[in-house]
Parts: structure tokens; sequence; C-alpha cells
């Protein structure tokens, strides 16, 4: 149930309303918007009489919550989520400006991260991405550095500012991981996995939610409300696409998903055109597909040579053509209506020189 009540409503007159309603056993959250105020009700909502509360001074409707997700739904708040990444320059996921996160599929090794997190930070991305855990579908290929990787990425972000995203595969390593990184990111293969989302949702860092590989939007949404349901309510949704019959990608993008997030739900969206290509050349055009359909950012897996990543090299842009992007990148955002963080004129783009047959792909990749 919502109850959207007077934006001017004086605060004992709120409180009123909330200690009525958690009175019949449901919990309240207050939202306030610049034209209303909105009381999210979670609990049975049979035990409460809507006729009774809309008797209450100060209400001016109440609203029946149909749908299955109630905290991620867009009625339940009066404005749109924006998720802080807590960095020197107040970065947020869910405004205006659009945020790139960009680095390796997995962290292999101090020298090449730094090298990569330097390079991605020249270009303007926001946040550094890169794995410490690795699912893998054979147990018998690099599964990652794990601990040791944290530390290099916690490296990586003291010596550019930027924020590390990194993924938490079991409820065990919650801790561990969340002492070390700045977003939390679960991954398809664990969008359903329900402890994972209640011990993430129990942590105070933003949520980096994936979509599982055949999962539906409504699906989604309510992996969202599991993390949401234990207090955190900084989620970000990332839309990585979806196994269909399609060979051609290695995924399906669903662009169409974007659209409809956005509507459903005040959360934030971002895409990772990455997964969902499976190959560097289709990247850009997956990308800029996401900013028309309103992605909030993009997550793009980058490494300084591609021929040589121990996981996802196909899908890696090169330093050169993620610079390459991003210069793309900031014609699409405007044209959305979006602003793109300007590089930062401190960080060094490369710090060896270009091999030959990475000038050869990063041309491929940008003709």
């Amino acid at each position: 149930m919502i109850i959207i009540v007077r934006s001017a409503l004086p605060g004992p007159e709120l409180d009123g309303i909330r200690e009525f309603v958690e009175r019949h056993g449901l919990r309240t959250h207050v939202s306030h918007g610049t034209d209303r105020t909105v009381i999210g009700c979670v609990g049975d909502a049979r035990a409460i009489d809507p006729h009774a509360v809309r008797t209450l001074p100060g209400v001016e409707q109440v609203i029946p919550i149909r749908k299955p997700y109630r905290l991620a739904s867009a009625d339940f708040v009066a404005s749109r989520t924006l998720v802080s990444l807590g960095d020197a320059r107040g970065t947020v996921v869910g405004g205006e400006e659009l945020v790139i996160a960009a680095g390796p599929c997995s962290v292999e090794g101090r020298e090449m991260l730094l090298e990569t997190a330097a390079a991605v930070h020249a270009s303007g991305a926001r946040m550094l991405r890169g794995g410490a855990f690795k699912p893998r579908t054979s147990p018998w290929v690099f599964q990652g550095m794990g601990e040791e990787a944290l530390e290099l990425l916690a490296e990586a972000r003291a010596a550019t500012g930027l924020p590390v995203v990194t993924e938490v595969m079991d409820p065990r390593q919650v801790e561990l991981v969340a002492s070390h990184a700045d977003v939390l990111q679960i991954g398809a293969r664990n969008m359903q996995n329900y402890a994972l989302l209640a011990e993430v949702g129990r942590v105070r860092r933003p949520v980096l939610l994936k979509r599982g590989l055949s999962a539906t939007v409504s699906e989604l949404l309510l992996a969202a409300e599991h993390v949401m349901a234990q207090g955190n309510r900084d989620v970000i949704l990332c839309e990585r696409g979806i196994r269909t019959y399609e060979t051609a990608t290695r995924n399906t993008l669903d662009v169409g998903a974007v659209a409809v997030l956005k509507l459903e739900t005040h959360l934030p969206v971002i895409v990772d055109p990455s997964h969902a290509a499976g190959r560097a050349d289709l990247v850009a055009p997956l990308a800029f597909a996401a900013i028309a359909a309103g992605a909030d950012g993009l997550i793009v897996e980058v490494h300084p040579r591609p021929h040589e990543a121990r996981s996802d090299g196909d899908q890696s842009l090169t330093l050169g053509a993620f610079d390459a992007l991003m210069r793309d990148v900031a014609r699409f955002a405007a044209a959305a209506g979006r602003t793109l963080g300007a590089p930062s004129p401190s960080a060094t783009a490369r710090s060896r020189p270009v091999s030959a047959e990475d000038a050869a792909r990063d041309a491929a990749l940008v003709a």
C-alpha cells in the first residue's frame, strides 16, 4: 500500500500516520519529493482498512500495490533513487551523468591492473571493475586471485581515486569483499541466491545486481526486493543480456528491458555490453543502444592486452578502443540529454608502447 500525503505535512502529523499504519503490523518508508510525499507500506495490507487511512489528517490518496515487488516499484517513492559511490567527486548513479565502470574481467596481476586503472581513469571512467573471485563454467580454468586481487583493487583505487566494483559469490565472503570494495556485484548466476542477496542487504554498500541468464524483468526486481528488504536501498540494476536461441552474440541484449525498468522501478539501471556481445567489435554499438534506451551507465571490460587475458579476452576492449568508445559515448550522452564526465587530465593513458597487434585491433574496433 502507498499513502500519498501533502508535501508540506508537519512532522507530527506525518509521524501519526506512520504510527497508525505500524500498529497494524506494516513497516513504513517515507520518500520526500518536490511535489508529493509518499509513505510506502510493506506487509500484509489486509490487516488495515484503507478507508480508515484516508480519514487521517493530511492523507490525500491511498493506493494498493498489486505488483509482486514493492520496495523496488517506481510507485513506492516520490523521486528516483541516486546511488552514491562515495568517492571524492561525489559520483552518483542514476542522475544526469552517465557513469561508466571499466576494467578487466579478472584481476591477473598488479602491473596490468594499475595500467588499466590509470588508462580508464584518463579516458573518463568513474568506476573500476575487476573480478577477484570468478564464477567459471569449467572448474579447470582460472578462478581469480581471491583476496590478493581485492588488495590490488584497493591499491588501484588509492592510485586513481576510482571506486571499485567487484563480484561477491558467497555469503561468507561478503564482509571480506565489502572491506575492500565500494560496490558489491551480484553476478548473473547468483541473481536468485537468496542467502547472498540477504547478506549484501545487511551491508551498507551499494549493490550492483546483474540480471540472470534466463530471468524475467519481474524476477530481477524481486531479487532487488530481497536486498532492499534487509534495509539496503542502494541497488543498481544491470542488464547484461539473456540466453536465447541466437548464437551470433554471446547473449541477447534486451534493450527493451532497459526502457521497461526505467518505468517500473526507481532504481538506476546500467548495461553491460561486453557480456551481451561476447565480441569486442560489437561492444560500441550495443553501448550506444543502451544509452538511447535510457541506461544510467555502462560497465565495460577493458584489458591492456586482450590476447593475453585469462578470461573474456574476446570481448575486452584495448585501452585505445575504450578511449575511442568514451569519445563516441559523449556524443550519444548529449543526444540523450545526459552528461559524461571529462577525462582526467592528470592520469596517464598508457604506461607502455602499443603493440602492432593491439594497434590493428584498435583501428578495426573504431573503424
